[in-house]
């Protein structure tokens, strides 16, 4: 009987340990049941996978950032080249975090370990030079958008289009109209969602300026209800205790119920991220809002290569809904935006159709399974043959 596939998965943060982690459980459906180590979370843990560094503790955003984490992010880097070279696997898959994760692919280069690299770096959105160190490392890429398929496609590059994990896993776990009862919206009620970012750091950042934000929207209407619901990878406590010192009429709904409180929501304030795209599938309008430390943003203004930074827009190929970012991003802003989006009936109508756009460009779905049929394709080819068509299936 021959030996089970060994796998390296460096994913890290909380948004790639849950994608890698249905890839690998597509991967086990399908009866391919490989030994699997590397950089994840609970996720990736639960499917089996040998944690040799824990994701949480590289969930670190903004240059200046990294830069206080850095002898950090060095020894988990030399501890997952060190099992590169002693274990030597099958395949190394990296999953989003570019910087990082492109290190990791020169080490398995130089050990002729193949490389599927699944949910792309943005070299579409900033430092498009990338492309051509991805086109060095990386054998195949697995993308979740079809203009990013084209882009590699043109450099030559091995890739397909999977599609987006999101467009499988959005849906409520109760029906609106339980939703409002259980969280007493009664009947003509507005309800406005909060969703501040998963990462303590961004919502150390954006929190208080959400909370300032209810505050000037409750001048305009006092019946008015905020929901922020905790995301998973944030402490309850930790974050109940943040809304109190920001003294906001804000209610902290815990569970990992985001899906539950958006679907019931007249309009969302949402932190730059994936979860614009999750709130655009349940096609509820929304303002963007982001900020950074300031000398990160003064780097990364000369680096962005796109005039949007949210991933409704950026899907859409144009402005769908208002980016509200660093300076601009004020409380007085943040509640004009939301005003329009709840009293404009012409406005809110263009934004509804920019979304359904969005929603018909992230694919049918199946993105895990298609995944996981791409790691079987490269696990039963030659080992450093990194043989493919481009933009194949």
């Amino acid at each position: 009987m021959a030996d089970p596939p060994r796998l390296l998965i460096s994913a890290g943060e909380s948004s790639g340990d849950h994608h890698a982690a249905r890839v690998l459980h597509a991967l086990q459906a399908r009866g391919v049941n490989p030994h699997v180590a590397g950089m994840g979370g609970p996720r990736l843990a639960a499917a089996g996978m040998e944690i040799l560094v824990d994701c949480r503790e590289m969930a670190i955003v903004g240059l200046v950032e990294v830069l206080r984490h850095w002898r950090r992010i060095q020894h988990n880097l030399a501890l997952l080249r060190e099992h590169l070279r002693n274990e030597r696997p099958d395949l190394l898959i990296l999953v989003d975090y570019p910087d990082f994760n492109l290190k990791l692919a020169e080490t398995a280069r130089e050990l002729d370990i193949p490389v599927l690299y699944y949910i792309s770096p943005q070299v579409w959105a900033w430092r498009p030079r990338r492309i051509h160190r991805i086109g060095r490392l990386v054998d195949r890429m697995a993308v979740l958008f079809p203009f990013e398929e084209a882009l590699y496609a043109r450099e030559g590059i091995p890739v397909r289009h999977v599609g987006h994990p999101l467009v499988d896993e959005i849906g409520a776990s109760v029906s609106a109209e339980a939703a409002r009862t259980e969280f007493g919206v009664v009947e003509g009620q507005t309800v406005v969602g909060l969703l501040p970012g998963s990462r303590n750091g961004e919502v150390q950042r954006l929190l208080p300026l959400l909370a300032e934000s209810a505050r000037v929207l409750r001048q305009s209407d006092p019946e008015i209800r905020f929901l922020l619901p905790v995301a998973e990878t944030l402490d309850p406590a930790a974050l109940r205790a943040t809304v109190e010192a920001c003294n906001a009429p804000i209610e902290v709904i815990e569970g990992g119920r985001v899906h539950d409180v958006v679907q019931i929501c007249d309009s969302v304030i949402a932190a730059s991220g994936t979860v614009t795209l999750e709130v655009a599938l349940l096609r509820v309008p929304m303002t963007v809002v982001y900020r950074v430390h300031w000398l990160t943003y003064l780097i990364l203004r000369q680096l962005v290569t796109i005039e949007h930074i949210s991933l409704v827009n950026i899907v859409a190929q144009g402005p769908v809904v208002k980016e509200l970012i660093q300076g601009a991003a004020h409380p007085q802003a943040v509640a004009n935006e939301t005003l329009r989006l709840l009293h404009d009936p012409t406005y809110r109508a263009r934004v509804m159709t920019g979304l359904d756009t969005v929603r018909a460009a992230l694919g049918e779905g199946d993105a895990p399974d298609r995944t996981a049929a791409l790691i079987e394709e490269m696990l039963e080819e030659a080992p450093s043959s990194g043989a493919g068509e481009v933009g194949a299936g």
